[in-house]
Parts: C-alpha cells; sequence; structure tokens
C-alpha cells in the first residue's frame, strides 16, 4: 500500500479499500483515453505509471474511449471513431514498447464494445435521472471542452466515465488530477445505483510548452509522438523556460514527471568551458540548479531534446510503413482543400488552402521595452516576450506606453522592415475610424503569460502556418470578420478569441474593428 502511495502521491481516493483489496489478491485497475487529438508526449506520464502497475502485478485495463471523444463536443467525428481508435492503439503499443512495458499482460478494450449495450444504456438514463445539470457540468469542468451554450453530450460525459468503472469489473480508476471531479461523481452515485465505489488514483498533469496543461487541442503546448527531430528542436526552442523560474516550466515538469520515472537520472549536457556535462540522480537537485540558475534554459531544452528523441525514435520508425502512414492520415486529414473545377473547363482547378483562423499563429505577449524609432518620430519600437528566448522586435504606431503591459500579437507573418528596422510581428489592435482615429491594444485574460495560444472557438486543433505568404492574403481575408463585440470581446464572424484563461477583450471600443 505504501508503495502504490508513493507513487501516486498526487492524491488517492479510496486508500483504505486498497488496504483491504491488496491483502486478499492483486488490484484490477483501468485507464481511459477519449480517442480524440493525436496523443503527445506527456502521455509517457501515465504510461510510466502503467508500467509500475504491472511490476506490481496489478491487472489492467486500457480504454479506448470512442464514445467519449464524440461526446466532448464532437472532437471526433462519427465516421473517424474507428480509425481514431485504430491510431491510438497503434501509438499507444508503440509508447508502451518504448519504454519497455510488456503488452501481453494488457487488456484493451474500445467503449463502444460494451457502451451501446441495452444495459449500459438502461444504466446511463438512470444516472442521469440522478445528477443535476450543475453537478454535470461541474465534473466535467476540466475535462469536457467549455462553451458558453454547452451540448447535452457534454454534460453526459462524466457519468459514462463513472458507469466503465462498474462496466470493466476493475477496483480503480487512474487518470490525471485534471479528473478529479469525474471522480468524484463516481463516488458520489455509483453507490446510488447500487454499484461499488471505487478507488481513485491520480498522476500530476505536465505542464504544456506555453504554461498550463499540455493539450492536443493546442498545438503550440505540445510534441506529438511522431513530431520530426526538427520540429521537437524548434518547438522546445520557442518553450517558455525563462531562467531561474520553475514554476508552470514546461521543459522542466518533461524531466521531472517522465525522464526520472522512466530512466533514474538525467544528464545535462553542455560544453567543457561550462562546466561540461552533469548527471542528476535526484529531481530536486536539478530543481534547485535551475532555479539558481546554474543550469541555463538552452542547455536544459538542448538536454531534454536528447532524451526525448531516444524515446520518440522506435515510434516514428514503426510509423514509417505504408500501413500506418495511412492510418494516420485517414484518422488525422489535412484541413480540406478547394478543388472543384469551373463547369465546362476540367482543366481549370483552384488549388488554395482553406482560410480558417488556426492559420493564423497568435500569442500573447509581454512588452519588456519601448523606445522611439530612431528615423520616424510617428513608429515605437517595441521589445516583446512571446515565449521563446530572444524577444521580438516589433514596430508599431501606437502612442501609448505600453511597457511592462501584455499584449496579443500575430507571430507568423514575414517580417517586414519599417523605415530600416525589421518588424518581426504585429500588434493586434482595437480600432474605430474617425477624427482622431482611436486605437487600443487587446488585453489578453488575467494570469496569461508570454506565449500562451490566442485562438478561434471551434478552431483550437489546427496548426497555424510557419509564415504566412503575403501573395495568399490569409490575415487581410480573415480580418474582414474581425470585431469587437458590444461586450468588448474580441470576435471573429461572432466566435470568440480565447487563451486557454478566457477571452480577449478591449477595453473601451465597442463595434470596433480589429487590425
Amino acid at each position: 500500500v505504501d508503495c502504490f502511495c508513493h507513487l501516486f502521491s498526487q492524491e488517492v481516493l479510496g486508500e483504505e479499500r486498497l488496504k483491504e483489496i491488496l491483502k486478499e489478491r492483486e488490484l484490477k485497475v483501468y485507464w481511459g483515453t477519449a480517442t480524440t487529438g493525436k496523443p503527445h508526449v506527456a502521455y509517457f506520464v501515465p504510461m510510466s505509471k502503467i508500467a509500475d502497475f504491472l511490476k506490481a502485478g496489478c491487472e489492467v485495463t486500457i480504454l479506448f474511449a470512442d464514445l467519449h471523444a464524440y461526446l466532448d463536443n464532437m472532437k471526433a467525428p462519427w465516421e473517424l471513431l474507428e480509425l481514431r481508435v485504430q491510431y491510438y492503439e497503434q501509438i499507444i503499443k508503440a509508447m508502451l514498447e518504448s519504454i519497455g512495458v510488456p503488452l501481453d499482460k494488457l487488456k484493451f478494450v474500445k467503449g463502444t464494445d460494451y457502451q451501446l449495450s441495452r444495459e449500459y444504456t438502461l444504466d446511463v438514463y438512470r444516472l442521469s435521472s440522478m445528477v443535476t445539470e450543475h453537478d454535470a457540468k461541474k465534473a466535467g469542468a476540466e475535462v469536457v471542452k467549455q462553451v458558453e451554450h454547452p451540448l447535452l453530450s457534454g454534460l453526459l460525459y462524466p457519468g459514462l466515465q463513472a458507469l466503465d468503472e462498474e462496466y470493466l469489473k476493475v477496483d480503480a480508476q487512474f487518470g490525471g488530477v485534471d479528473q478529479r471531479k469525474i471522480f468524484t461523481l463516481a463516488e458520489k452515485y455509483l453507490p446510488s445505483l447500487g454499484y461499488t465505489k471505487r478507488i481513485h488514483m491520480m498522476n500530476p498533469m505536465v505542464p504544456g510548452l506555453t504554461g498550463g496543461k499540455m493539450s492536443s487541442s493546442e498545438e503550440e503546448s505540445k510534441i506529438d509522438l511522431l513530431d520530426k527531430n526538427q520540429e521537437v528542436k524548434k518547438k522546445l526552442k520557442r518553450a517558455f523556460c525563462e531562467p531561474g523560474n520553475v514554476e508552470n516550466n514546461g521543459v522542466l515538469s518533461f524531466v521531472k514527471h517522465v525522464l526520472f520515472p522512466l530512466h533514474s537520472e538525467f544528464i545535462i549536457k553542455r560544453d567543457p568551458k561550462w562546466g561540461g556535462d552533469k548527471v542528476y540522480t535526484d529531481y530536486e537537485e536539478v530543481d534547485m540548479d535551475f532555479a539558481a540558475e546554474q543550469i541555463h534554459p538552452g542547455d536544459l531544452k538542448a538536454s531534454v531534446e536528447l532524451a526525448l528523441n531516444k524515446l520518440l525514435d522506435p515510434i516514428r520508425k514503426k510509423f514509417e510503413t505504408p500501413e500506418l502512414k495511412k492510418l494516420t492520415a485517414s484518422a488525422y486529414p489535412e484541413p480540406s482543400k478547394n478543388k472543384g473545377g469551373a463547369k465546362g473547363n476540367p482543366k481549370q482547378t483552384v488549388d488554395e488552402e482553406e482560410v480558417i483562423p488556426s492559420r493564423l499563429d497568435i500569442r500573447v505577449g509581454k512588452v519588456i521595452s519601448v523606445e522611439k524609432h530612431p528615423d520616424a518620430d510617428s513608429l515605437y519600437l517595441e521589445k516583446i516576450d512571446v515565449g521563446e528566448e530572444q524577444p521580438r522586435t516589433v514596430v508599431s504606431g501606437l502612442v501609448e506606453q505600453l511597457q511592462d503591459r501584455l499584449v496579443v500579437l500575430l507571430c507568423n507573418l514575414k517580417p517586414q522592415k519599417m523605415r530600416g528596422i525589421e518588424s518581426q510581428a504585429m500588434l493586434i489592435c482595437a480600432s474605430i475610424e474617425g477624427e482622431p482615429r482611436k486605437v487600443e491594444p487587446l488585453d489578453p485574460p488575467e494570469g496569461s503569460a508570454p506565449g500562451d495560444r490566442v485562438y478561434v472557438e471551434g478552431y483550437e486543433s489546427g496548426k497555424p502556418d510557419d509564415e504566412l505568404k503575403p501573395k495568399k492574403k490569409v490575415f487581410e481575408k480573415l480580418q474582414v470578420d474581425l470585431k469587437i463585440s458590444g461586450e468588448c470581446v474580441a470576435q471573429w464572424k461572432e466566435q470568440n478569441l480565447m487563451t486557454k484563461l478566457g477571452q480577449i477583450t478591449c477595453k473601451t471600443l465597442k463595434g470596433g474593428n480589429i487590425s
């Protein structure tokens, strides 16, 4: 029991019941994952714990929750459910193999194999007659996508996850701390149906590369399991990793929650003139050295990159086969392209990528310094931190002093020279035409950090272009529908601009344009 509590030090609900079971037999545990976006490197946290379960002699079931994926605001379209289950099964098996977990001891189950049965369906109805809307919404708050007008499907989601414990015939459910409210709902309501209250064990969540939870729907926050070496390098380079800052540091947390549990050590690779390589066998020492700025963020990122690629290499190799390449492309098709030809002229085709908001790399930035442009009285130079090692230089015409302020920037425009100085991003503002013209920078929600991704509701999962081609005028086409609402909320086609913490707003310019 002490071993289990040590393994799951984040939190265990039902420790007394755990002690009773372990006196008699091995524990039966299940871990489930909704088959939505592609699994990312943070999945190594539960995988390493599943390895610990198996070493301890537990019976482990992995549930591919395809029906849950659909209920969560239709993150997985119905026609893609089966393909996504196949992808998840292959990628998770590849992950487990890469860390040496024997697959013959595991049981894999698909949700719709039993969740569409008469008995399960009747239990869903029985449970829905007991659970209030308030409890259902509260339970799914950190797991189910939150929107202003939630669908009934999202309210059903937590109840189904509770029922899975009974229908999988397990003693315990294992998941992230973000699922705690679903676990407490299960503990409250399963006994009302005549079913046993289960044990719940939780692992910590690895912060994303931009801070906050690493999420499949936030492209810049995560490293995909099939990302190439150069993509891993690029994402780590852009990751938030401020010198001495150990809070919400996704790079440091990956060392703590993934690399140390798997290898029991971590090696900082660095030039001999800076002390050479150093082997750490205790994570606390890594934490203290980074806080004391004895470890440079660049050395930390380079060392994590090396260790991570060793984990990813066998997974990437497995997915080089034609069959798995085809499965990946089918389960996660690229955004649709308009290839329709004009009637009567089959040779005339249009091959333009769909112009959607997710192609814009919009981020929160913090203004570090402001000074006048040396060659233009009406222009100002702002050094802005957007979650990268080097701040961006932005040239704008705002007279307002922006020092230390959080702003919103478009970061994937082609850099432009403005009176001889290269502007590397564009400050996004609200404006109203008139005499004089009124302009206000957009405001991120309170608590935002440099590098936080800004997205349009409903377009969270798309990947921004590396660089917007000027001739395609993607931003200009989208800008037509960018407006400020009557409540001072930034919107595109009446869909809110958001970060993971809330809405993007402006102070006073109701009904204004965004540019």
